[in-house]
């Protein structure tokens, strides 16, 4: 390991994260905890259904300390049970991207090990495909009746319920969030149950989360963001989170005005689908205290459409491996600053450094931005070598991310050092594609860059230079694609050039290069 562990605060053992909700059932049992469906969920009753989760689990289904327990699915109060579930058992937690191939399912389930995978029933078809190939996996349905495989809820009836534990190591793995890697496989970023209490503390803080607010989560579970900015905190200050199994921009719509929702966290995607509904002008948002955008850059034309409705906007910066709060606009400053992600949160240190050696960059002067603190990940599972590339020696995780901080201390973010692009609040990097690519034997050069685009933000493009002689058009390129990664990540768009493609001294494509002459209409054949 890096210094990264030497920061983390040794700590005593205590109470394990899933603590939080039992304190809230005995408090306040009667409180809503979870809205789903029209159906609401008392603290009382989630903390019931967690305990008889993680005594099916630690039973009938054979559960044991470190191992790890995967999730195909939907937004569904199941995905929260099964998290603090699995914090009750010391077993680990593994959302899975539910808009991925069985291809790239198959590699992340076979990378972290799972013992057993939950599934919810519009995916019983990639399970049945799973279980094929692996067949040491163990398969239960947590929605809906397979005879092939056993369900959630009659298993955890017969449970009897396990409480939290009064003396957890919050050190330990809790959760293994796969992020997309330069190197063109997925990595998983490990949370501690520690890390996911510092990430839910931080986000108390951002938002000032009270008892009465009722959060809108529509953003997917599987997501650090859809999971740990606003539901995880959330339900330890007591608040009420109304999932939806989708994102519906009518639907969003509807709840906003009839459950007077308090707090809500978008990406620019979602915004701009609300801002195009008919209604959206009309409605009565001003239950709203404030709302969360980010993901990537949002642009300020995003800004106004609240603030026209007296809803002042704040950014949260971060990335999977920092839990993801890390940078965030304070409520107070959400109309005269949310185009600065804000300043570090409680428990993370920020800089913008000038070079690798950490020396901070003066006011105003663009770097890479250094993350540090107890909510960052332990490590990247099975991958020492991508751990230590990632922290230095003091403990500091290199994002990547190019910013700059202002005389006041507000950080901008400004540009990515990688070549990740964000397509609809998710993220794409270009070595996936690439990997496919490589296979073509009629291609003499390629790469993948982001272009702009007013729906998604930014659209994969391929930029590929053919062999001589040789014929090749954008549908049998785009046709490589079928079936091997999630729709997403698909290139929308193929420029066949003659090349060279703009190359450094060492031979690695100058991608900054090729997104300017793309935009510039300087790439075509």
């Amino acid at each position: 390991m890096t210094g990264q562990r030497s920061f983390k605060p040794a700590g005593r053992s205590q109470t394990d994260i899933s603590g939080w909700i039992a304190q809230r059932a005995g408090w306040a049992p009667g409180d809503t905890a979870i809205r789903f469906e029209g159906a609401d969920i008392s603290y009382a009753a989630l903390e019931d259904r967690i305990g008889r989760t993680a005594g099916a689990l630690a039973g009938a289904l054979d559960v044991a300390k470190g191992d790890r327990v995967a999730h195909l699915g939907v937004n569904a109060p199941e995905a929260i049970e099964l998290l603090f579930a699995c914090a009750r058992l010391d077993a680990i937690f593994v959302p899975l991207n539910n808009r991925l191939t069985v291809e790239e399912l198959l590699w992340q389930l076979q990378d972290c090990g799972a013992s057993l995978l939950f599934v919810e029933p519009d995916y019983f078809g990639h399970a049945a495909e799973l279980a094929a190939a692996l067949p040491e996996l163990r398969l239960a349905t947590y929605a809906g009746d397979d005879p092939r495989w056993p369900g959630l809820e009659p298993l955890r009836e017969a449970a009897d319920p396990c409480p939290p534990s009064l003396y957890a190591d919050l050190r330990r793995p809790a959760k293994i969030v796969y992020t997309s890697g330069t190197t063109g496989r997925p990595k998983g970023a490990v949370l501690s149950q520690e890390a996911l209490f510092y990430t839910a503390l931080n986000g108390q803080s951002v938002f000032e989360f009270r008892r009465n607010d009722r959060i809108l989560t529509a953003i997917p579970l599987f997501h650090v963001g859809g999971m740990n900015i606003q539901t995880l905190p959330g339900l330890r200050a007591g608040a009420t989170v109304t999932l939806h199994r989708r994102f519906d921009p009518a639907a969003v719509l509807k709840a906003l005005t009839e459950d007077r929702t308090t707090l809500l966290a978008v990406v620019p995607t979602m915004a701009r689908a609300l801002f195009a509904l008919p209604d959206f002008a009309g409605s009565d948002l001003s239950g709203l205290r404030c709302v969360c955008m980010g993901s990537s850059s949002v642009p300020p034309a995003l800004f106004a459409p609240w603030h026209a409705r007296n809803i002042p906007v704040n950014q949260v910066y971060g990335l999977t491996e920092s839990g993801p709060t890390a940078v965030a606009l304070p409520i107070a400053d959400g109309f005269a600053r949310s185009a600065s992600a804000g300043k570090p949160v409680l428990h993370c240190a920020a800089k913008v450094v000038a070079d690798d050696s950490g020396r901070e960059a003066p006011p105003g002067e663009m770097g890479e931005i250094w993350l540090r603190g107890p909510n960052l990940m332990t490590d990247y599972w099975g991958d020492p070598e991508a751990t230590a590339g990632a922290f230095t020696e003091g403990g500091w995780f290199r994002t990547g991310d190019l910013g700059r901080v202002d005389r006041d201390g507000y950080f901008v973010v400004e540009d990515r050092k990688t070549d990740m692009i964000v397509s609809g609040g998710e993220n794409i990097y270009p070595a996936e594609l690439e990997r496919i690519l490589a296979e073509a034997e009629d291609l003499a050069e390629f790469a993948v860059v982001g272009r702009p685009d007013e729906t998604w933000g930014e659209t994969p493009v391929c930029i590929v230079v053919p062999k001589p002689g040789v014929t090749v058009t954008e549908d049998s390129v785009l046709a490589m694609f079928d079936g091997r990664l999630a729709r997403y990540k698909r290139p929308r768009a193929v420029v066949l050039t003659a090349g060279p493609l703009p190359r450094t001294p060492l031979g690695k494509v100058r991608k900054f290069e090729l997104r300017e002459a793309l935009l510039a209409g300087r790439v075509e054949t």
